[in-house]
């Protein structure tokens, strides 16, 4: 299979078609799930299939180290290369490569300011023109929803599209729109909300909030927790 057939045949279409805005330029989107089920697999998914497309991405973690990172991003590959069976495999990877950049980032002591300040320095006075900006790693109970309100003034600015990854736990309680509630400070700063729920051999994709409602709905999307790409139903 050609690049382009594989950009148009992936399910992550099913995924803008069903948020109406794509994939939420200017917006502030979140996935979120207990630890070990798949956040960091649908961010990379959603950052590779960018890569597919010539764009750049930025790739931004709160953890110590980011080797594992890469590995996340070479396992998602390799995967849909052999699922799809990629033409000219190794020629791809090494385009892709050079459009997303990783950085690291300690959250504690990191203002808002300081954080937004490497991200413009990198996107806007370094010319990496990134369009997608994930977010693996931030710890929302130490967060402060004025960071994420910062942020999301400079997603709109910059039109620029976040998507966070939020740990929450299993059975956690939940508002009566249905928000986690270590999120429920922040729900007037999150545009969209998708939560993973595992269910058997895959993981369900449950959409909690889109651009002011809460559908509260399966998506016609999983995470198949073996190969850990989103599929189709």
């Amino acid at each position: 299979m050609v690049k382009e057939e594989l950009i148009q045949r992936s399910p992550l279409r099913v995924l803008e078609r069903s948020l109406q805005g794509g994939i939420g330029a200017g917006k502030i989107n979140v996935i979120a799930s207990p630890k070990g089920v798949g956040k960091t697999a649908v961010l990379v998914h959603l950052a590779t299939d960018q890569l597919f497309q010539g764009r750049h991405v930025v790739h931004v973690s709160f953890s110590a180290k980011t080797d594992h990172i890469i590995s996340w991003y070479e396992d998602i590959f390799k995967e849909i290369a052999m699922k799809r069976d990629l033409a000219d495999a190794l020629e791809v990877h090494d385009d892709i490569i050079r459009n997303r950049v990783i950085m690291n980032f300690s959250q504690r002591g990191l203002s808002a300011e300081q954080f937004l300040q490497s991200l413009e320095a990198m996107i806007v006075q370094g010319g990496f023109a990134a369009k997608l900006v994930v977010v693996d790693g931030y710890d929302f109970d130490q967060g402060h929803p004025e960071s994420i309100a910062a942020i999301r003034a400079f997603a709109e600015e910059h039109e620029i599209a976040f998507w966070f990854s939020a740990s929450t736990e299993p059975n956690e309680l939940t508002t009566d729109r249905g928000v986690p509630k270590r999120l429920e400070r922040y729900d007037d700063h999150i545009d969209v909300l998708i939560a993973l729920t595992p269910a058997g051999d895959h993981v369900l994709l449950h959409l909690l909030k889109e651009n002011g409602n809460y559908p509260r709905i399966d998506m016609e999307l999983k995470l198949d927790s073996r190969s850990l790409l989103i599929v189709s139903e």
